[in-house]
């Protein structure tokens, strides 16, 4: 088997959560479904985690039109649905929407807000690979600063699943801070938001060397 062939190797054992419930109030457009290169903001997540070599992929959902179009756009993609029927409620409420939905072989979750599209699969693998060596909490950073995804060991599931009420998932790794493996990428990407449309204007010209579409503004409500 060549390195690259191996570095792309799936395992069962790590699932991914995909946090796509939000209204992207501050965007003033649904996020998930925005345009991305040639795809969509979430079908490139879903294709780099992918790449990253996880096969199960949970994607957290609101309620109402938005997120029956987000079904359809992603209904061949072999994705597990979750729902958060509160699109008001804080992260953490759909962090535990997606660890119910996880499928009970995994060992460890890789948590992705569905804004951090443009993160690489090889910063997948690496989270991954610091798992494989011993570490049950991994947080990607780069210039010395944290960012998304990250990778929780399972060994913390009932912990995770009262997450909305104790506390964020910043709180849960400050919490475990002296279990926490810091893993220096290359990839400034992993600590950029997309909250504005001006951020994913600035993002996709970035990412691609082109302007994002104009839409307006009947396509972004």
């Amino acid at each position: 088997m060549t390195k690259a062939k191996d570095q792309r190797q799936k395992t069962s054992a790590v699932a991914a959560i995909i946090l796509a419930a939000g209204q992207s109030s501050r965007m003033g457009a649904f996020k998930p479904l925005l345009p991305f290169g040639s795809k969509t903001v979430i079908e490139t997540c879903i294709e780099n985690i992918r790449d990253g070599g996880i096969e199960d992929i949970v994607v957290v959902a609101g309620m109402g039109p938005r997120a029956d179009e987000l079904h359809r756009q992603l209904q061949n993609c072999g994705v597990i649905f979750a729902i958060n029927p509160d699109s008001n409620s804080a992260m953490s409420a759909s962090v535990v929407c997606g660890v119910h939905a996880v499928p009970q072989q995994a060992k460890a979750v890789v948590i992705n807000p569905v804004d951090h599209a443009a993160v690489s699969g090889e910063v997948v693998r690496m989270l991954i690979r610091e798992w494989q060596k011993g570490a049950r909490l991994v947080k990607p950073t780069w210039n010395k600063r944290g960012g998304h995804p990250v990778l929780v060991d399972l060994h913390f599931r009932n912990e995770l699943l009262m997450l909305d009420a104790t506390g964020d998932l910043k709180k849960f790794f400050s919490d475990h801070g002296d279990e926490v493996r810091r893993v220096e990428t290359e990839s400034k990407y992993i600590a950029r938001d997309m909250d504005t449309w001006d951020d994913y204007r600035a993002l996709h010209q970035e990412v691609f060397g082109v302007p994002a579409p104009e839409l307006s503004v009947g396509e972004r409500a």
